[in-house]
């Protein structure tokens, strides 16, 4: 039978032209301004009358468009409502205005890097335990045990780690949100420990999409933020399998070097100092490499003499935790630490972690990240005179959050 022309030539574009739309297609639609949500206005909504309070407002009455920016850091993406270190994560910060957003770094059993908070915490942020690769966990599931009256005596608990994973095994997992439940006693019961301030609504079966650190790489590109990823210290002994610290840290910087991403689009972190001092001894990437500060209370972090010290070895940047930077002074408000004092006369710039991961702020008690100004905590809405403080009279340049239109809200307003 005798082809028609038109029909031939309508069939043909019926081929191409899908797989030319979808060769053109973004794989991700970033509107060209933040989506910022209610939540920020929520929180303005809610601060005690003030001055601040006053013109926020104002530049909520008065803005109508929203625009990227760098104070905005997403914490292992938008990970209040998304999984954490998931491509979907990812994109909801860039959505709402980070300028820059994190991916952790931890490696495979075949040393290839991928985006996790920890190298040993698949079992609260994938879904391993109910998959076939349970079998490969370090420690597999233990149901909780109760004594007779019903009282919990030991805890469910398990470990799963990436380095018992192959690069591919890895890929096949899908992210849940971080959490479980100790008294568990199945696996369903077990992974069904999602805090009740956060939401699995993003976490089905179709989403929560484990990346590569390259695939995060090219990810942000597409995206337009900056990156900082985090060298995550190994829950294995190293040298693994004869790869060393420092090929892991150098590893991570050939990754970015490979896809031609410029230094100045990079702050590779680590809360190990040999890291920082190798990134800043051996690459270009070392002048904005970042020392995260683990101090657990106020009395762990370091003199002025200590951080003076990091600046004469040419780190320029130190990220502690919030309450390593505020206190209150004797009237209750919320001011400068000593530690901020210092840091910024030793010339240190300074990013701070994490906002949005206590919960609900109003009911007390906050715990971690506001230990040293938890009295001056009264409403949700001190996480903006939060925000003020750190950025107005302490001065920092960004900020992890784990719904980064909050910060992205604040810099629009008021930087």
């Amino acid at each position: 039978m005798k082809s028609h022309p038109i029909r031939a030539l309508a069939t043909a574009a019926a081929l191409v032209l899908p797989a030319l739309a979808a060769q053109a297609a973004p794989s991700a639609v970033i509107p060209p301004a933040a989506q910022l949500g209610p939540r920020p206005f929520f929180l303005v909504d809610d601060m005690a009358d003030s001055a601040l309070k006053t013109a926020l407002q104002a530049c909520a009455a008065q803005r109508s468009v929203y625009t990227r920016s760098d104070f905005a850091i997403g914490h292992r993406g938008a990970s209040l409502q998304f999984p954490e270190h998931t491509r979907e994560s990812y994109i909801a910060a860039a959505r709402m205005g980070a300028g820059i957003v994190e991916c952790d770094v931890v490696f495979t059993k075949d040393k290839q890097l991928v985006c996790r908070h920890a190298q040993n915490d698949l079992h609260t942020t994938t879904n391993i335990l109910a998959t076939e690769l349970a079998a490969k966990c370090v420690k597999p599931f233990t149901p909780a045990a109760f004594d007779a009256a019903g009282n919990l005596v030991a805890q469910a608990s398990a470990e799963c780690r990436t380095s018992e994973l192959t690069l591919a095994e890895f890929k096949s997992l899908r992210g849940k949100m971080d959490g479980y439940n100790p008294r568990g006693r199945t696996v369903a019961e077990y992974m069904a420990g999602t805090p009740d301030w956060r939401t699995n609504l993003y976490a089905g079966p179709t989403s929560g999409t484990l990346l590569t650190h390259k695939e995060s790489i090219e990810l942000f590109k597409q995206l337009g933020v900056k990156m900082t990823p985090e060298l995550k210290y190994p829950a294995v002994a190293m040298p693994f399998d004869g790869f060393t610290q420092q090929a892991y840290a150098q590893k991570l910087i050939d990754e970015y070097k490979a896809a031609r991403v410029p230094p100045a689009r990079v702050f590779p972190q680590s809360f190990y100092l040999p890291d920082v001092q190798y990134w800043v001894q051996n690459t270009a990437y070392g002048k904005q490499a970042v020392y995260l500060d683990d101090a657990e209370t106020v009395a762990d972090l370091p003199g002025a003499a200590e951080l003076a010290g990091y600046k004469a070895q040419g780190i320029n940047i130190v990220a502690p935790p919030i309450f390593a930077l505020l206190t209150t002074d004797g009237a209750g408000n919320i001011v400068p630490s000593q530690y901020a004092k210092d840091a910024k006369a030793a010339g240190l710039d300074i990013i701070s972690w994490s906002l949005e991961r206590s919960g609900v702020l109003a009911d007390g008690g906050n715990g971690f990240y506001y230990q040293s100004f938890d009295s001056a905590i009264k409403h949700e809405g001190d996480m903006m005179v939060v925000l003020d403080v750190l950025a107005r009279d302490v001065g920092i340049r960004g900020i992890f959050s784990d719904w980064p239109a909050t910060p992205a809200f604040y810099a629009n307003c008021m930087k």
